[in-house]
């Protein structure tokens, strides 16, 4: 019995030898194979592609943003050392493109490390503009902002941030801007995305300074326009706590993103649908084209049905956006000349009072319309705040659209109207005829909120409607409904012959 033990015994050492031998073999083997892998092959591998994509379909529910994957180690710098130029559109002055440009950052990515290179106010940058760099800027900003060239800071005046972006990287290397043709991505973002992100984070504290989710825009606002010089901060360096702030926030956002990516994905993804974020890649067509189709790229769309971009400009230097409560309505008419007339009227309501950050508002507006529209009359332009005497009128063609501009103003705690009425081209007169009428109307980038009402009367019994009217509206001429224009709206009606 005890030689049995003994040889049992043996055996088992012999077995457990021959395991911790093989086991290490296998380690020796694995690492041999893996280290002879970049992190670029790893994340470029199907295999790591189908479980990221497999990932993100699980948290959003869908598998429409599986084409973006392959594109992972390009973005964030795993194939080679990407340069961002981040551009801090500020919506509580807007501007056509999101907002004035107050901040910008230049940012550099490579192999999992981030590198802010720059971070400053546009206005240092647009201070040392060279004399021979002199672009003319569009009339409104000549005739409302007093100034004699085209800056940086105001490089976002096309709806389209595509055409932006181009614009801003030819101003940005024309007043010298550092490692300007490195640039690859231009991305730009509102304080909204520092609202939800800090959200999710908690409060940040800076400096004794406590930001949250409520204050941090006013008190960002407040910091650089008044706060650094209680903080012996001269002026040319009174826009930098937002690098700390970034980076405080950055930090906390990445110490527990994997347990929060539940709810991070579905920020992001509403903050890009509602064009708090936008993203230009300058030289990737494929991966652009990926953003021009999910409409993360700001771009203005085409369609074939009738079209309606209503922006407004804040050109009186201040932040009064934030008191702003807008309605836009869109009307149709069949007149007796069986053409059909478009009236888009925008409602501002100034819910603000004189103080630091706020002041009448004072906006060139323009309404983007289908290409071979015809204005017929505008009601509400001013010339100049302050006054009665009516404005003049601007027309012209950009990104494909035809629109129509004007001035106005409202005072605080009034409420102003401004409306273009045109006559629609004959195509889209065509469709109805045909018996279905499509309309897009696209939110402007940045903007936070704004109503949507329409009341289009086709002169002929409605058969469908996507979405549909409450059916106490139901079975008449016209389509009367409500939505909010957070994000972009389409609707489909279908009408009797």
């Amino acid at each position: 019995m005890q030689i049995h033990k003994r040889k049992k015994s043996r055996l088992w050492l012999y077995i457990m030898i021959m395991f911790f031998v093989l086991f290490v073999t296998c380690i020796v083997i694995a690492y041999n194979i893996i280290s002879r892998f970049s992190v670029e092959d790893v994340l470029n591998s199907s295999f790591i592609q189908d479980q990221i994509a497999d990932t993100i379909e699980e948290q959003t529910g869908t598998d429409e943003y599986s084409a973006f994957v392959p594109f992972l180690a390009d973005v964030t710098g795993i194939s080679k050392p990407v340069t961002y130029l981040f551009l801090f559109q500020n919506n509580t002055e807007m501007r056509p493109g999101g907002g004035f440009i107050g901040t910008y950052a230049l940012v550099r990515m490579h192999n999992g490390k981030i590198e802010i290179i720059k971070t400053e106010g546009t206005e240092v940058l647009d201070k040392l503009t060279p004399a021979a760099w002199k672009p003319v800027p569009p009339q409104p900003i000549l005739d409302h902002l007093n100034v004699d060239r085209w800056f940086f800071r105001d490089s976002n005046w096309s709806p389209d941030f595509v055409d932006n972006s181009k614009r801003a990287l030819a101003f940005y290397k024309g007043e010298n801007g550092k490692l300007a043709d490195e640039i690859d991505m231009v991305v730009a973002f509102t304080p909204t995305v520092l609202e939800r992100f800090i959200g999710l984070t908690g409060p940040i504290t800076i400096d004794g300074i406590t930001f949250d989710e409520s204050n941090v825009t006013e008190t960002l606002e407040y910091e650089v326009e008044y706060g650094y010089e209680k903080r012996g901060i001269s002026f040319e360096n009174r826009k930098q706590i937002i690098g700390p702030f970034m980076q405080r926030l950055g930090d906390k956002l990445g110490s527990d993103i994997f347990s929060q990516i539940p709810t991070y994905v579905p920020t992001i993804l509403s903050l890009l649908e509602e064009k708090h974020i936008l993203v230009y890649a300058k030289d990737n067509d494929a991966l652009q084209q990926l953003l021009d189709a999910q409409d993360w790229s700001g771009k203005v769309q085409y369609v074939k049905g009738d079209y309606l971009l209503w922006t407004d400009a804040n050109l009186a230097a201040l932040k009064t956006d934030h008191a702003i409560e807008r309605t836009l309505d869109y009307a149709l008419e069949k007149r007796a000349d069986g053409e059909i007339y478009a009236t888009a009227k925008m409602t501002y309501i100034h819910n603000g009072t004189f103080d630091w950050r706020t002041t009448r508002y004072r906006t060139y507006a323009r309404v983007f319309v289908p290409t071979g529209s015809e204005l017929i009359e505008t009601k509400g332009s001013l010339a100049w705040d302050r006054t009665e005497e009516v404005g003049k009128i601007d027309e012209g063609q950009e990104a494909g659209k035809q629109w129509f501009g004007a001035f106005t103003s409202i005072e605080p705690g009034e409420t102003g109207e401004l409306s273009f009425t045109y006559k629609l081209p004959k195509k889209i007169t065509a469709e109805i005829e045909n018996g279905v009428y499509t309309l897009f109307v696209q939110k402007q980038s940045g903007l936070p909120f704004a109503g949507l009402t329409t009341h289009l009367d086709f002169g002929t019994t409605l058969k469908a409607a996507t979405p549909p009217e409450s059916p106490d509206k139901w079975h008449d001429t016209s389509y009367e409904v409500e939505r909010d224009l957070r994000v972009d709206q389409e609707f489909t009606i279908e009408l009797s012959k």
